[in-house]
Order: structure tokens, then C-alpha cells, then sequence
């Protein structure tokens, strides 16, 4: 029996339920945490979180965060610790066999992220190096990928659930730069994701959207998008 299907059988999830009502579609301004508390648990079949961390910048000491690295700058940090808090709570949300993708650099890549997943059901299943085409910083060899974390909410399985077996685990889409936002992600490749994981109608999720870039591949999908932005929001949400 192949363990590979292009059919998904983890049912429609049309209708999120939420404490209060959020608009889909939106980009919404306001704390993540905030957003997520207000999901209900079980509800959502894929997530996307790119936390804010300076892991290149800090560790490496560039000391030149001139006009090209000004946004990057100004942005607040994420604690190691507010981090793990939104994995729990995403976890939370994932319905049964939902997926996380999870954006790293390179340093917690090598270094780990295990302790962001202590006492969730969440288990790290797969890994998508990005080629943005586009040559970066770096002392020694110089960076022109992001890495992409896939982790699945237990039962983890692969057949019934991901539908899309013809993505590369390095996958080529060319940098685009966003004169608003410091890093934004390829909206062709979380597409193919999305795709992949979730039911035409579906709702994805992003409680740091920064960009947005998951909003506009939801659209490119045919699903619906529920996310926020602390700082680059359109529009206040309480």
C-alpha cells in the first residue's frame, strides 16, 4: 500500500470558531497572542509563525545595520520564552494532524528548537530550505537561504493529510524585496503548501504576518486567511 495520497481525508473545517468574531481577509493590527487566545481549540488545519529574532545580527556582530537593515532594526525582538508561548498556543488551535510552518535561521537551525515544542503535541516532521536567489550577509559563507520547520500535531501522518508530493525541499523563488518590511517570505511557495495541507475554503493562520505574504497565498488558494500583525496591521482589532 503506498503511503503517499492526493486526496485529503482530513474532512473540511469551513467555520472557525472564535470568542469573538475576526474578520477573515484582513490585516488585522494587533498581538498575536491576543488573536490566538480568541480561537478556539482544534479549529484551524495550518498555521504559519516567522518570529522576530536577530540570531545573524547579534551572534555574527555585523555592526552594520545601515539603510539596508534599518527595518530589521527597528523591529521588537521575540524572548525565547514568548516564542515557545505561541507554539503552545497554535498548537492548541491545529486541528489533529495540522501543520506548522515554522520560519528559522541558520542558528537555531544548527542550534536547535526543540524546547520551543516541550509539552505539545507537536513533532518536527519536515524541512524546506528557501533559495531566494539573492546573495546575503555572512563572515564566511554568505546566506542566501531561509529555512522553513514543518511540524504536524499528533497523529502524525503524511497520507490523507499532504496531498502535494512534487515539492523540492530546496525550493527556488526569487527575493522580493518590501520597502515596508524587512523579510518578507515567498508567497509562491507557502501557496504550494497551503495547497497541500488544507481544503479549498479552508482557513489558514498567521499571528505574525508581518507582510502578509500568507494572506496573499491563501487568496492565490481559495481559502480563507485569519491573521494579525503587532505593528503592521491596516487596522486596529480588540
Amino acid at each position: 500500500m503506498s503511503v503517499y495520497s492526493h486526496t485529503r481525508d482530513a474532512g473540511d473545517l469551513l467555520s472557525v470558531s472564535a470568542k469573538k468574531t475576526i474578520p477573515f481577509d484582513q490585516k488585522i493590527k494587533m498581538d498575536g497572542l491576543k488573536f490566538l487566545g480568541r480561537l478556539v481549540d482544534n479549529s484551524v488545519p495550518a498555521a504559519f509563525f516567522d518570529p522576530q529574532y536577530r540570531g545573524v545580527m547579534d551572534k555574527l556582530k555585523y555592526g552594520n545595520e545601515g539603510s539596508r537593515q534599518q527595518l530589521r532594526a527597528q523591529m521588537k525582538q521575540m524572548p525565547e520564552e514568548t516564542i515557545f508561548d505561541f507554539v503552545s498556543e497554535i498548537a492548541r488551535v491545529l486541528c489533529p494532524s495540522g501543520h506548522l510552518f515554522l520560519w528559522i535561521d541558520k542558528f537555531h537551525l544548527c542550534e536547535g528548537t526543540s524546547s520551543w515544542f516541550d509539552g505539545t503535541p507537536m513533532k518536527t516532521v519536515d524541512l524546506i530550505t528557501w533559495d531566494k536567489e539573492r546573495i546575503g550577509m555572512g563572515y564566511r559563507s554568505r546566506r542566501k537561504a531561509e529555512y522553513l520547520l514543518v511540524a504536524q500535531k499528533k497523529p502524525v501522518r503524511a497520507k490523507g493529510v499532504w496531498t502535494n508530493h512534487s515539492i523540492p525541499d530546496v525550493y527556488q523563488e526569487r527575493f522580493q524585496r518590501n520597502m515596508s518590511f524587512a523579510h518578507p517570505k515567498p508567497i509562491g511557495l507557502q501557496a504550494k503548501l497551503i495547497d497541500a495541507v488544507t481544503n479549498s475554503g479552508d482557513v489558514v493562520i498567521d499571528p505574525a504576518a508581518g507582510s502578509f505574504s500568507v494572506l496573499a497565498a491563501a487568496q492565490q488558494t481559495g481559502r480563507k486567511f485569519l491573521g494579525c500583525d503587532i505593528a503592521l496591521g491596516e487596522f486596529e482589532w480588540s
